[in-house]
């Protein structure tokens, strides 16, 4: 009986990491979808309305960090 119950427990934790892992990708492609975003807000403002320069530079190191951190798969899409 205890050999079930700790495959039980066992499937139980593998599949909440696998949730959790999931979250987390997901988590990662919004923050991409919101750093390009702002990137692109950036840009628009200083090619259209005379935005600084400074406001596209700060979005794209964000941009930069976050693909530094986690890749740049979610911005392939």
């Amino acid at each position: 009986m205890s050999g079930f119950l700790d495959k039980a427990r066992k499937m139980a934790e593998d599949t909440m990491n696998t949730g959790k892992q999931k979250v987390e990708e997901v988590q990662v492609g919004r923050d991409a979808s919101a750093l390009l975003k702002k990137l692109g807000a950036a840009y628009w403002k200083e090619q259209r309305g005379g935005g600084p320069h400074e406001e596209v530079t700060r979005a794209l190191a964000a941009l930069d960090e976050h693909v530094a951190k986690h890749g740049d798969a979610a911005l392939r899409d």
